[in-house]
């Protein structure tokens, strides 16, 4: 009989362990902790970001913290030079950055990266070839890819965006965008502009498409969740946040939240597909 109340009273005290260690994960882990967190760079990231840390000041108000865009460029030098606790870039640092900054990497999930158009554009697809001829300006209307007779407004982002760096090479193939392209700061930017123009083409990460856009089937395959898991949609990157150095204690605690289920329930929601640690 004490035999039994021992193997018990054992499976209890385990089964609160686990639980007490799997709740600590979360959001507990801020618990004791206070001051700003100061986090900036990719535009991708922000929905993602930004839902966290409400809920992370919502359940610890001594804790404040500020996410911000600017593109991936601007997060690695801004984490770089101490001006942010926290970067984001939806491109890998190169070698030559983590060196000088000292930078450490999390990639904590996958995206991919969608041509967009105008949802009464009647093209629902593009060979990568014509996307590249679209962008470089060898096309010029979309009757010559099966659309109406209208001249293609061409969307691109800033040189800084880790969004633009992995559409350029992965589906561009490093080839020239038209001098004339107009230039959005952020993904949020691209879809409004590609959203209030029937005639343009855009690219913007796969979590940002809604009804009020259109994303593209490249050659052949659309560009979903699935089919970025399977490698199947090839235009696709990881995103990153990144520290210099040891993240401090608040954001570690952040950091350390994104693999988490709260964390990865939150990236899931947002279009993203969660990569463990």
């Amino acid at each position: 009989m004490l035999h039994r109340r021992s193997l018990f009273l054992f499976a209890f005290s385990l089964v609160w362990l686990m639980s007490s260690w799997a709740h600590a994960e979360g959001y507990e882990a801020f618990k004791g902790l206070e001051g700003t967190l100061r986090i900036a760079g990719g535009t991708a990231h922000i929905p993602v970001m930004q839902a966290l840390a409400q809920e992370v000041m919502t359940r610890h108000p001594s804790i404040r913290i500020t996410v911000a865009g600017g593109g991936s460029g601007v997060g690695i030098k801004q984490v770089g030079e101490g001006l942010v606790d926290i970067g984001n870039s939806g491109r890998q640092p190169t070698d030559e950055e983590v060196a000088k900054y000292g930078l450490k990497l999390y990639r904590w999930a996958m995206d991919g990266v969608a041509v967009v158009v105008h949802p009464k554009n009647p093209v629902q697809s593009l060979t990568s070839k014509e996307v590249q001829d679209i962008f470089s300006g060898t096309l010029t209307n979309w009757k010559q890819v099966g659309g109406p007779d209208k001249a293609i407004h061409v969307i691109t982002r800033d040189e800084a965006s880790g969004t633009r760096e992995v559409f350029w090479q992965k589906a561009l193939r490093k080839g020239p965008i038209r001098q004339d392209a107009d230039v959005v700061p952020s993904n949020g930017a691209m879809k409004t502009a590609v959203a209030t123009d029937p005639a343009s083409i855009g690219y913007m990460s796969v979590g940002y498409v809604d009804e009020t856009v259109r994303a593209l089937t490249l050659d052949g395959v659309q560009p979903t969740m699935d089919n970025v898991v399977s490698g199947l949609y090839p235009v696709a990157r990881g995103l990153y946040s990144l520290t210099k150095g040891e993240p401090s204690s608040l954001a570690k605690a952040f950091l350390e939240l994104l693999y988490t289920a709260e964390g990865q329930s939150v990236i899931s929601a947002k279009g993203y597909i969660p990569v463990s640690k």
